[in-house]
């Protein structure tokens, strides 16, 4: 009875492992979904910005902080598929063909997705100094990727 246990998680393990591999959407779609991503998230930038700026509220940091660091932990990196340089979304992709097979690629979406995870911590703390030092380390990590990977306009 054990190995039939053993044996079916194995394989219901397997098959989860290979839908969450699956990808969704036509090309066309995936460019645009991932671009309304980065602008939500240049918007929530913006928010956190401004506060940092101008009237400080916790609250709206925060919830700017926590779309960033969904989209961040979103597994997005399913929508950049193979030939996804090239087309377009709501506009022409800006993704450079060095994406692909960068050895770099990992270290700096980890840094990023570590960075969105700080942002969300220390947005909640209220602290709006430690705020304005995570959100130059932010980023930072979001230029690395611009820097290395995007096009510009």
């Amino acid at each position: 009875m054990k190995m039939k246990t053993l044996v079916t998680g194995m394989a219901l393990a397997a098959i989860a492992a290979s839908a969450t591999a699956q990808v969704v959407g036509k090309m066309e779609d995936q460019i645009r979904w991932r671009q309304s991503a980065y602008h939500t998230m240049a918007w929530s930038m913006a928010r956190i910005k401004a506060n940092l700026e101008g009237t400080f509220n916790k609250e709206q940091v925060v919830e700017a902080a926590n779309v960033i660091q969904a989209i961040a932990n979103s597994k997005m990196g399913a929508l950049y598929q193979p030939g996804s340089d090239k087309g377009k979304g709501w506009k022409e992709t800006r993704l450079k063909s060095e994406f692909f097979g960068s050895p770099e690629l990992g270290k700096i979406a980890q840094n990023f997705g570590q960075q969105a995870n700080e942002m969300a911590k220390v947005a909640a703390t209220g602290d709006a100094a430690a705020i304005k030092a995570q959100f130059g380390k932010l980023g930072e990590a979001c230029k690395a990727c611009h820097d290395k990977f995007r096009k510009e306009e």
